[in-house]
């Protein structure tokens, strides 16, 4: 791991497992409350040495990480699928969406702007001149998860270096060989080398520690909302950024294209095995147009090649642990136990289940009101466009939401009405560009990522006010 200015070992390691065979791919150190310590006290003399660096500097050092990432690429999409289990095409994609990740941080380092307020809007103060600054918050901690080990990386690590500040970067214990590449390509861009550290082990044992430490300013965080929920209890009077669970639903209404529906619903429902905080896990389907839906939808579904996700053709691998497939396992036969129909997939061996198609789902059954985090879809009928809506809005979760309809009213009703941070119209739930907004309402967390966003987190207005 990367720690105070220099790659460490410790003797406790772990080991760090390919999801499809079980075979160790690499091992890691297991940090300790001691490594916190010294990490963030590093990344205090680290934030020392960032203050030194200009806007236009911290831009030149992420242009040529972006470039580290375009040499490594190959290598780092290998990593990503071994570790992971996303298979070798989406690990490919990653690394080109992380590029572009930190080339918009880059350019968002160029534009922390001020404003000039006019103070002689108030009474008495004709003589007065206003302006705010943007300061960087100070220590970044950044916790990210294991289904974007990469570039969910990128989109902590590279804002918080924009915006000047340090960061102590704590990956998921599953994954973190992707992170620790990445914090390695940051080091040879020519960053101060105690301005980023990379802390490896169990989040159980070192998270506390990190989260309650006085000398961090901000918390951003992605992972399940039990876990979001003791952190912000735990943080403090920080800042914090949460980026949390969600059961997405798509609502299809009578007027879609069945065939793109499909096709949505299948690239959207099972890309990274289900393993995706905006996967489609409930489908709302027009009661008028159900059964033709189903039957368009599961030879989709069942033309999806699994295997080995390190092999070009495949297009789902295995879930990250075994026992996260023995658990979504578990779902869908209590599902279907309760009067679902299992209309396709499900089967599982170690690590993999295959596509899962749950038709006539209840609003009530698990599988419908958590979050999977699986490769299963549920599918049930909406009388109208106003059930529809109310079956979309029955949920704790508020990520992100989808609705196929060529009627613009239609289409307006569902944007204005459901409850979601993000909202798409004909298209799959999994729509995210990486410079725009990113983030949820309700249980499903608080501030928005996106380079420009998370700026605005990682950073605070001070006010000047000089009197004449």
């Amino acid at each position: 791991m990367y720690l105070n200015g220099e790659w460490v070992s410790r003797d406790d390691t772990q080991e760090v497992l390919n999801p499809y065979d079980g075979s160790v791919v690499d091992t890691i150190p297991s940090a300790t409350i001691e490594d916190v310590d010294l990490a963030v006290n590093s990344a205090g003399r680290g934030f020392e040495e960032m203050k030194k660096l200009s806007a236009h500097d911290r831009y030149l050092k992420l242009m040529k990480a972006s470039q580290l990432i375009e040499e490594r690429k190959e290598d780092l999409a290998r990593t990503i699928t071994l570790e992971e289990g996303k298979v070798i095409s989406e690990g490919r994609l990653e690394v080109e969406r992380c590029k572009e990740t930190i080339i918009v941080s880059a350019e968002e380092a160029k534009r922390l702007s001020s404003e000039v307020l006019p103070l002689d809007a108030a009474a008495g103060n004709s003589r007065k001149f206003g302006f705010t600054l943007r300061v960087p918050v100070g220590i970044v901690a950044a916790i990210s998860p294991f289904n974007f080990p990469l570039n969910l990386v990128a989109h902590k690590v590279g804002p918080a270096l924009a915006a000047g500040n340090a960061v102590v970067l704590k990956p998921a214990s599953d994954t973190p060989l992707s992170a620790l590449k990445l914090t390695e390509i940051m080091v040879d861009s020519g960053f101060p080398p105690e301005s980023i550290q990379c802390i490896t082990g169990s989040g159980g044992k070192i998270g506390n520690a990190l989260v309650e430490n006085s000398k961090i300013r901000k918390i951003t965080f992605t992972g399940s909302q039990e876990v979001g929920e003791v952190i912000c209890k735990s943080a403090g009077l920080k800042k914090v950024t949460m980026e949390l669970g969600s059961n997405s639903p798509l609502v299809v209404l009578p007027d879609a294209d069945l065939e793109k529906v499909a096709l949505a619903t299948t690239q959207s429902g099972f890309s990274n095995a289900g393993q995706v905080c905006i996967s489609t896990q409930r489908v709302i389907v027009d009661e008028s147009i159900y059964g033709d839906y189903l039957d368009a939808l599961v030879p989709v579904v069942e033309s999806l090649k699994i295997g080995n996700p390190i092999e070009d053709p495949v297009k789902m691998g295995p879930m990250v642990r075994e026992d996260d497939a023995v658990r979504v396992s578990e779902w869908i036969n209590e599902a279907v136990s309760s009067g679902a129909r299992l209309l396709t997939g499900g089967e599982r061996e170690r690590a993999t289940v295959s596509p899962a198609i749950i038709a006539d789902a209840k609003p009530d059954m698990r599988i419908c009101r958590e979050e999977l985090f699986g490769p299963a879809v549920t599918v049930m009928p909406a009388k109208n466009i106003d059930e529809a809506i109310n079956l979309a809005n029955d949920t704790r979760f508020g990520l992100s939401a989808a609705c196929f309809t060529e009627n613009l009213d239609n289409a307006l009703r569902f944007a204005l009405e459901v409850n979601s941070g993000n909202l798409n119209i004909n298209s799959g739930t999994q729509f995210r560009a990486d410079f725009m907004p990113y983030g949820g309402l309700k249980d499903s967390g608080m501030g928005k990522e996106g380079p420009k966003y998370a700026i605005e987190e990682m950073t605070e207005l001070k006010m000047v006010v000089i009197h004449r």
